[in-house]
């Protein structure tokens, strides 16, 4: 297993950092940008490894706030954006054009077209500190990463599951993002008497499959996403739901495509519905469940990535669903299989959620992300099904991570990436009764401006 490494001074300097050192513990590591302190912080768990200035995205070309990744890492590359200007050191963090790379302009404020630039001996240094899909988080405000126990969160375990995962289930990729048509392991249980159809409400005992031996530890770390179920996951049971009534629907991919719609669209006139509005209103939904004969599926999802690819997901419980959950992330280290044992982190990140948002989940109270223990409140609301959580806990290893969050999966997750999740400003409310008495900050003045699409640069 990968060593966790213990330094004693508080802040280094890159140049003092040994790449040999930190390779070993490259996975566990978090860097986090502020944009409002124009500064970027290397952590380990909670430890101080190096920090930096930076420049971030200028008017029109706002960085965007969030968690990220990395992607991909050239020691050299050209913007395909901006007149090949040159990006040496480069680690993108995004496909649409965001990445962290050297400068010969680093200035105390933002000056760049969405990038994060760097100093060029520290860009060098930051370069062989990581590697591919360490965690890169940006915020206004600086954050900072903190010891949390929760029972919620997930232990490494030995025995391995034979639980109801099945891979027979097909979805297109692209329906979270990818372009691929290679199938996504859903973790659904059998139908009782059609072994070929799974739905996530059933309680017919499933089929076991293959369990995947996770005793090395240079297991890839696991990425999850625990959020609110979308128009995606609802149309996919009610394509599960369409086709145990007979219908032929094309699979349950979660894409109206036309035999989806005319599925849909004969169950309507079978059942006196109004062919008018939206596809999948309410009424349809009440009266397909009614006529299954199954219970509405709980109001959360969690799905599982590895090595920047869908692995699984399932239906999650989620207490209070009025009550925003707000956006955490989570990270694991010291992942000690034989003792069960492992050591987490969190990080709260700020993020406004918009009023339609707000009232297509079905939110009437907002999260407070600056209250004490905002990440714990949200983990205790959500219930995870044992099969679901024995198989994460076989899997898991250093390096992996958990985000919550409301919103859903955001455009820029797809194939090749990790669950990117990009938030928008927070304003606190005594900030807001004070706001005509005092300028507004840079960073909500440049969040006000419509940004232009993000480059590389």
């Amino acid at each position: 297993m990968l060593r966790r490494l213990v330094f004693g001074l508080g802040l280094l300097s890159a140049t003092m950092l040994s790449h040999v050192a930190l390779a070993e513990g490259a996975r566990t590591l978090q860097i986090i940008v502020s944009k409002d302190k124009q500064s970027l912080v290397v952590y380990d768990g909670e430890t101080v490894l190096t920090t930096s200035k930076v420049s971030t995205g200028k008017q029109g070309h706002t960085t965007p706030s969030g968690i990220f990744s990395i992607l991909e890492k050239q020691k050299y590359h050209e913007s395909n954006l901006y007149s090949n200007a040159p990006m040496p050191w480069m680690q993108r963090l995004t496909w649409s054009g965001i990445a962290l790379h050297e400068s010969n302009s680093v200035p105390n404020y933002p000056a760049s077209h969405g990038c994060v630039r760097m100093p060029g001996a520290f860009a060098k240094s930051l370069f062989q500190m990581t590697e591919g899909g360490a965690h890169v988080i940006i915020t206004d405000a600086p954050v900072v990463p903190q010891l949390i126990e929760n029972a919620n969160l997930f232990l490494p375990r030995k025995p391995l599951p034979t639980g109801p995962l099945l891979s027979d289930v097909q979805l297109r990729t692209s329906s979270i993002g990818s372009s691929s048509s290679k199938p996504v392991e859903v973790a659904m249980n059998v139908v009782p008497n059609n072994p070929s159809i799974v739905h996530p409400t059933t309680d017919a005992r499933p089929a076991p499959i293959q369990p995947v031996t996770a005793e090395k530890e240079d297991v890839a770390p696991l990425r999850i996403l625990i959020t609110r179920r979308g128009d995606r996951e609802t149309l996919m049971d009610a394509q599960i739901l369409l086709q145990q009534l007979g219908f032929d629907t094309g699979g349950g991919d979660g894409f109206a495509g036309p035999m989806t719609r005319s599925a849909i669209a004969g169950f309507k006139r079978w059942k006196n519905l109004s062919p008018k509005g939206a596809l999948v209103t309410p009424e349809f939904l009440d009266s397909l469940y009614e006529t299954a004969g199954k219970p509405r599926p709980p109001m959360g999802q969690i799905m599982v990535r590895q090595n920047f690819q869908p692995l699984f997901e399932a239906p999650v419980g989620i207490k209070n669903p009025e009550v925003a959950l707000g956006t955490h992330f989570f990270s694991v280290d010291k992942v000690e299989r034989k003792e069960e044992t492992a050591e987490w982190h969190s990080v709260t990140v700020p993020n406004g959620l918009s009023a339609a948002m707000k009232q297509r989940l079905g939110i009437t109270v907002a999260d407070d992300p600056y209250a004490p223990g905002a990440a714990a409140q949200a983990l205790s609301r959500i219930e995870i099904p044992a099969d679901i959580r024995d198989r994460i806990e076989t899997l898991i290893s250093d390096g992996s991570s958990l985000t919550i969050n409301d919103q859903g999966i955001g455009q820029d997750t797809g194939d090749g990436t990790d669950f990117i999740t990009v938030t928008q400003p927070v304003q606190r409310v005594a900030e807001a009764q004070t706001s005509f008495a005092k300028p507004q900050p840079v960073s909500q003045r440049r969040a006000e401006v419509k940004p232009r699409a993000y480059g590389l640069y």
